[in-house]
């Protein structure tokens, strides 16, 4: 019983390790959205590819949209430094985002805010 334990304790802790990672974006109902749902956004200030122009207070309102550390990029899905040292999601080298008053899956409050925010899509 107790090597049986031993040997299952490893592979558990994997596999919370990898649950714990972020998923890629993925597309619904035309937009894209985050793996809880969240609906994803683009910012008209970025403009230098694979570079978010959001940075200090605009990021306590639109968050990057975060890669796990096994996320890894693919065709027109990249990774590119956030401002806040963590890994954020680009699509064809926009950054994403999130928008902090979306509290539930498919809300879409931050659509034209300001005329520059965008829901993500592709």
């Amino acid at each position: 019983m107790r090597k049986t334990i031993l040997f299952l304790a490893p592979l558990a802790l994997v596999a919370l390790q990898q649950s714990a990672f972020a998923d890629p974006p993925k597309v619904n109902n035309g937009r894209f959205v985050n793996a809880d749902g969240m609906t994803l956004y683009t910012f008209d200030k970025d403009t230098t590819p694979g570079v978010s122009a959001c940075t200090g207070g605009c990021m306590s309102h639109w968050p990057a949209a975060t890669a796990g550390p096994a996320d890894k990029p693919s065709g027109d899905w990249t990774l590119i430094p956030g401002a806040d040292g963590k890994k954020q999601w680009a699509y064809k080298g926009h950054p994403l985002y999130r928008y902090a008053e979306d509290k539930q899956a498919g809300d879409a409050k931050g659509e034209g805010f300001k005329d520059m925010w965008h829901t993500a899509k592709p």
